[in-house]
């Protein structure tokens, strides 16, 4: 059974600026709980019991996030010790890369945290409530050394998938074999084969070892259309979530509102505090925020820890 996963928190969140200026886009909260938490939460549900999370961008805020915990000092296959910390409850070894090493690169460089043995691989700005057990066990099951987690069509195809031998058979139609009909979720299970297969010290995306399977018709998949999948790359998607989402507690018992503000359809986390006679509608609002009295927001993300006043639309703040 896979014991272990791989966070993949290293990315710049470029999309998802000006909010990845204050936090890398994996701690971004959402309801409360930062995006990766809740994608370790996801997989520990499955049985995951060991985490690694690859870091660069705002590193520091990583550190201020989580606690140490004593554990074997370790070295990532850039030379740098890995930093042994517990994160939302879940014991984690934060790789940092000072140079973004990609996704294969990334991989490359936890390769003797994992053991030699397999691992799940989950992005760091989805949320989901895919059944990761039933990735787990066609992965298990089968002889293929990578297995990805698939969806039906999807906001993007980009993956052509034979559902008679369970492979992928191109990506993006690089191969030239097949236009994409799936979406990829982000999630995968790979053996340490593959991991000792991506060339170390590299700077190095993981799709030309996908692509490299898949010319061999060795890159398995399974589909998963069961549970929620959502890309929270970019602002919209973001603000769009905590609308569709029926998450616990959009108001953080923590938060202080005055009883004459109008709150609509917003989230609102802990020691933030709203003013009097204040109008919030469609916002999240971050921890420890202040809104003024009588200040006027709508699809509005305050997130700068600066105080707020005035009317703002779709603003970030």
């Amino acid at each position: 059974m896979i014991d272990q996963a791989f966070i993949l928190g290293a990315g710049l969140g470029t999309r998802l600026r000006p909010l990845t200026n204050h936090l890398p886009k994996p701690l971004v909260p959402l309801f409360h709980r930062s995006l990766a938490v809740r994608a370790m939460d996801a997989c520990a549900a499955a049985g995951i019991k060991r985490f690694a999370i690859n870091t660069h961008h705002l590193h520091e805020a990583w550190i201020t996030a989580s606690e140490p915990r004593p554990d074997t000092v370790m070295q990532g296959g850039n030379g740098i010790p890995a930093e042994h910390r517990t994160l939302g409850g879940h014991a984690v070894s934060l790789f940092h890369e000072p140079d973004l090493l990609d996704t294969g690169g990334g991989l490359s460089n936890i390769h003797e945290w994992c053991r030699s043995k397999p691992l799940l691989v989950h992005n760091g700005d989805i949320f989901t409530t895919l059944p990761l057990l039933e990735l787990i066990a066609a992965h298990e099951s089968s002889r293929w050394p990578v297995t990805l987690a698939l969806r039906s069509g999807g906001p993007a195809p980009h993956i052509a998938f034979d559902a008679r031998s369970h492979t992928v058979t191109d990506i993006r139609n690089k191969l030239g074999h097949a236009e994409g009909s799936h979406t990829f979720s982000g999630v995968y299970c790979v053996d340490p084969d593959f991991l000792a297969s991506i060339p170390p010290h590299e700077v190095i995306s993981v799709i030309p070892s996908f692509l490299e399977l898949a010319a061999a018709g060795g890159l398995g998949a399974v589909v998963l259309d069961d549970g929620v999948w959502l890309d929270l790359g970019d602002r919209a998607s973001y603000l769009a979530a905590h609308q569709s989402l029926n998450l616990p507690s959009p108001i953080h018992p923590d938060a202080e509102l005055s009883p004459t503000a109008r709150i609509e359809q917003c989230v609102i986390s802990a020691g933030s505090v709203i003013g009097d006679h204040a109008s919030l509608r469609n916002c999240v609002i971050w921890p420890a925020q202040q809104i003024a009295p009588y200040a006027t927001l709508e699809s509005c993300i305050v997130c700068s820890g600066r105080p707020v006043s005035g009317r703002h639309h779709n603003e970030d703040l």
